[in-house]
């Protein structure tokens, strides 16, 4: 099968997204996701300028080899936009070879080692009773696994809670967006929010103590910090959560200096998960080898495709170490689906992040995996199980968006 076209799809239905279709001689298309949440256009323009003059007449059946040339014959390696330009077709590729083949893509990989996906849910509030009434929702949708983020007294608007507003941010063509379905605002520039650890550090204990009189010991709570502590700092926090028994602590400090978690291990036995803002394997050594996480969060978008992420949970699974991808809605559908096959055959698998997508966004990417039980299964469509609708796509055009940016209480930058 030799490649005969690739066309980099930009849309945003609900929100923006990059997707790579890669067409064949012999008929077969495939898919693949490439969309870096604020920074889409950069990828779209790596991959147009940059990758498709490559592909077109390579065999579309050497994934390994074509993984290998776009990483190595780039010399510039690594970080985000490479990485999800690479992922974008490495996924394509092995949803094309699946179709070739008439089963669904988990079968290459090796067949089903487990009867679903455990997923987790997003409940926030900015106060207790809308936090409770969510995390309600979510038990009802059938939810199994619950993150819990929750407003700070004395914060406007905090990353993770769905009724957050920031009063410069307005309002997406007129509607009242909520911030939990996409952070990203379309707006000229970045949304600044305000952060104050200690008010933070001090109000989220007593939250989780809350949720746990409230629903229970059984119930598995996780919590996302998002980067914005220091190690001292991280450790405190996850000392002072031991009791309520997370499921895990995320993203406690930024990870560019992994030894800092040295500090934030040996000071807590609340689980630690780790890595979306990663690309690969080589983010992981020191995290791995020194055992220094509990879970890895890259999702397949951005770690370099199915190939990619595969190694890196192989890897990981040396140490004891299990998966957590990424998958909140600025991973699309396609992406999402190439997670849900690569988590339903590795043995590590842990646990899988789902947002539900908008119904718009379920228009143009017209999925066949299924949510039940608190579980994600794939269907047994060939592939990925994933078609693209490009005339409902042409009625959603690119629009610039941002992630917030954060700033401390005396107007210092900060981490978001």
């Amino acid at each position: 099968m030799l490649i005969q076209s690739a066309e980099v799809l930009v849309a945003s239905p609900g929100r923006n997204f990059v997707t790579l279709r890669i067409t064949t001689d012999d008929g077969y298309t495939g898919l693949g996701d490439a969309t870096l949440n604020g920074r889409e256009l950069a990828v779209a323009a790596y991959l147009k300028e940059h990758v498709v003059p490559l592909l077109n007449g390579r065999d579309a059946s050497r994934i390994e080899d074509t993984w290998q040339y776009l990483y190595r014959g780039a010399y510039w390696r690594r970080g985000p936009v490479t990485m999800a330009a690479i992922a974008a077709v490495d996924t394509a590729l092995w949803d094309i070879k699946a179709k070739s083949a008439g089963m669904p893509l988990y079968q290459l990989l090796g067949g089903r080692s487990r009867d679903g996906l455990l997923v987790y849910g997003h409940a926030s509030g900015l106060e207790l009773p809308e936090l409770f009434d969510s995390i309600r929702e979510h038990l009802e949708e059938g939810y199994r696994a619950i993150r819990i983020q929750t407003g700070i007294p004395g914060l406007p608007s905090v990353y993770g809670v769905a009724h957050s507003r920031n009063a410069e941010a307005g309002t997406e063509a007129g509607t009242d967006a909520r911030y939990d379905y996409e952070p990203a605002r379309r707006s000229a520039l970045p949304v600044e929010e305000t952060w104050d650890t200690r008010a933070y550090l001090r109000h989220i204990p007593g939250v989780f103590e809350a949720v746990r009189n409230e629903f229970g010991p059984e119930l598995p709570l996780l919590h996302d910090a998002h980067h914005r502590l220091t190690p001292i700092q991280a450790a405190k926090l996850g000392k002072s959560l031991e009791p309520y028994d997370l499921f895990w602590l995320e993203d406690v400090t930024p990870a560019e200096n992994q030894a800092v978690l040295r500090r934030v291990r040996e000071h807590t036995t609340t689980p630690l998960a780790i890595g979306e803002v990663f690309n690969t394997i080589w983010d992981y050594r020191e995290l791995f080898e020194e055992q220094l996480i509990d879970y890895v969060r890259s999702p397949v978008t951005h770690a370099g495709g199915i190939t990619g992420l595969r190694r890196i949970f192989d890897y990981a699974a040396v140490y004891q170490i299990k998966s957590g991808a990424h998958g909140p809605t600025d991973i699309s559908p396609v992406g999402l689906a190439a997670a849900i096959h690569l988590g339903l055959a590795i043995p590590n698998f842990g646990i899988q992040e789902y947002m539900r997508h908008a119904p718009v966004t379920h228009e143009v990417f017209r999925t066949t995996y299924s949510f039940e039980n608190g579980m994600l299964n794939p269907s047994d469509a060939p592939g990925l199980g994933v078609d693209y609708d490009d005339e409902v796509a042409a009625a959603h055009p690119y629009s610039g968006a941002y992630l917030p940016v954060n700033r401390l209480l005396d107007g210092a930058m900060h981490d978001w």
